[in-house]
Parts: structure tokens; C-alpha cells; sequence
């Protein structure tokens, strides 16, 4: 008999059809009466594979008595119960790795548009306004200093990238990389005020939250601009929309927003923000892999093998 995997939202198509043919796959978002679903084929399922901003908490677990594995699409895992998840001795996995490049890509281009008011000077092109005038002057990247907020995978990527801009780089976590070439900045406020743009690139969950807040953002001064490509719960948002309403800092770049897909209004009123509907990962390249990484997990996991993307 093919196992039972619970689908807790949809994924790509390809991902969707392929798990298809290899599990039995009970689809959560469909049903109207969830607990009552999940009552009716708990007992059965044996995975579940879900998108890193939904996760699993201890309440889905329970429902799923003989659950095994917990396949996350994305590399993200702070919204999945980890500490339930061990409790149950129910493997974690994720897809770390290939999603990297094109999120650092991606966090360089947001930095480069902002700072250069790239989509800022296409708006003002389209309103008809260039005719009345120039699009006021835009910042240099090259020679500035570049400040990361965790300097793993991602923020290693972003490092190299902005080296080829001359930046000097600084980071911030919770301790200093050996091998790395760039400046350690153990106070987060401390690099703030150190640098011309802060991006984020660190995970979320309790350890991250609300970590970029009023005081960070006033260190980063009113010529600082930000750029996240990490989770919205690293930053305050309403301490962000107070520091961009109030001029504390000069603009940001946000790909990541609290309620997501609902982004504040204010944000949306300001030129001098970009908001963006979390896509730094999504190339047609990066989402194939994931799809990958993810049936090798389950497929291992079943097989009796390690899987390549175990958490912990």
C-alpha cells in the first residue's frame, strides 16, 4: 500500500503530481471541516509535507497519532513545532542549500532598486513626470558599508556578491565565523549605526523576534536603508512604518511582511518603500530543486535512510 502523506497547502504542480504517484495524499486546505478530516484520516497518515510558512504545530501532530516524518518545502522551519516534533520523535526535514543563490541574488537586486530607485524611477516614468523634471538624485551602492544580520548560508551568498560593489562588510550573529573575511558586529544596534544598508538574511522563530526594533532602527540612522529577504517576524513592523513615517531611516525593501499576503497600508502609501510578494526564492530553477529535495526526504525517510535535508 502507498503511505498517506497530508498536503497542507498547495505546492507546485509538478511537486503535487509527483507525490501523487507515490503516496496516497490527503489535500488539508480542501476540506471544509478540518478537525473533522483530520479525525476521519489521522490515523493513517505517515507524513506530511507542508510550505515553511505554514509549518505544523503540536495540535496537527496530535491529530496525526502515527505521523513519521514532516517534509517542509522551503528551508524555513519556525513555523513548525520542533520541540513537539522531537517530543514525538517525528523527523524534520527541509530543502537547505538549494534555494541560497537565487534568494542572495535576489536580496543584492532589492538593494540595488533600492538604493538606485530603480522601480521608484519607473513609477515616475510611467505617471508622465519626467517631462517636469529629473527623478531626484539616488544613492551609491559601490564603496558603501554593507551590514548582515546572519551570516550563514544566504548572508555568506550576499556577502560575496556585494563584494564585487567594493562594500565593506559587517555582520551580526550570535558569534563570530572563523573562516570568514568579514567584520564580526556582536550588538545588532551597534552595526546599525555602523552601516549605510542593513539586510536581513537570518532565521526566524522566538530567538530572531522583533530583533530589528526601534532602537536598531535608529541607529541606522536617517540615511540607512533596509533590506529583508529573511522572515517578518525578525522585525518590529510597526516600529519599521514609524521609523519610515517619521524619516528615522531613508527607505526599505521588504519581501516579507507579518500578515501575509495583507501588507500595512502605510507601507504601501510610502515612494520610498518596496514591498514584494515573497518570491526571492521563486525561479522556475530554485522550485524544481525544492520539489526535489523534498521527494528525496520522503523518499529516504520511507526507505529507511537518513534524509538529506534532516533538521537537527
Amino acid at each position: 500500500m502507498k503511505p498517506e502523506i497530508l498536503l497542507t497547502a498547495p505546492v507546485e504542480p509538478r511537486l503535487q503530481a509527483d507525490l501523487e504517484a507515490v503516496y496516497r495524499v490527503h489535500r488539508l486546505w480542501e476540506a471544509a471541516d478540518k478537525p473533522a478530516f483530520l479525525a476521519a484520516i489521522g490515523k493513517g497518515v505517515r507524513g506530511v509535507v507542508t510550505r515553511s510558512v505554514i509549518g505544523a504545530d503540536e495540535a496537527l501532530m496530535a491529530a496525526l497519532p502515527g505521523l513519521e516524518i514532516i517534509a517542509v518545502f522551503g528551508v524555513g522551519t519556525d513555523a513548525v513545532d520542533l520541540a513537539a516534533a522531537r517530543d514525538r520523535a517525528v523527523r524534520v526535514a527541509n530543502t537547505p542549500g538549494v534555494l541560497t543563490e537565487d534568494t542572495a541574488d535576489y536580496g543584492i537586486g532589492l538593494l540595488l532598486a533600492l538604493a538606485r530607485r530603480i522601480v521608484e524611477g519607473d513609477r515616475y516614468v510611467r505617471a508622465g513626470k519626467w517631462p517636469a523634471g529629473l527623478l531626484a538624485n539616488s544613492t551609491r551602492v559601490h564603496g558603501k558599508k554593507l551590514g548582515i544580520v546572519g551570516l550563514g548560508r544566504i548572508g555568506s551568498a550576499v556577502a560575496r556578491r556585494a563584494q564585487a560593489f567594493g562594500m565593506d562588510i559587517r555582520y551580526n550573529g550570535p558569534r563570530a565565523k572563523p573562516v570568514s573575511a568579514w567584520t564580526h558586529v556582536p550588538d545588532l544596534a551597534a552595526l546599525a549605526a555602523q552601516v549605510d544598508f542593513l539586510i536581513l538574511t537570518c532565521p526566524g522563530g522566538p530567538q530572531t523576534a522583533g530583533i530589528v526594533n526601534r532602537e536598531v532602527l535608529a541607529a541606522l540612522g536617517p540615511e540607512g536603508m533596509l533590506v529583508n529577504i529573511a522572515r517578518a517576524s525578525v522585525i518590529d513592523e510597526k516600529a519599521l512604518v514609524t521609523a519610515l513615517e517619521t524619516g528615522a531611516i531613508k527607505a526599505a525593501a521588504l519581501d516579507v511582511f507579518a500578515d501575509e499576503p495583507n501588507v500595512p497600508e502605510a507601507l504601501l502609501a510610502m515612494d520610498n518603500v518596496i514591498v514584494e510578494p515573497h518570491i526571492a526564492s521563486t525561479t522556475v530553477e530554485t522550485r524544481m530543486a525544492i520539489c526535489d529535495l523534498v521527494l528525496a526526504n520522503l523518499a529516504a525517510h520511507f526507505a529507511g535512510r537518513t534524509p538529506p535535508g534532516l533538521v537537527g
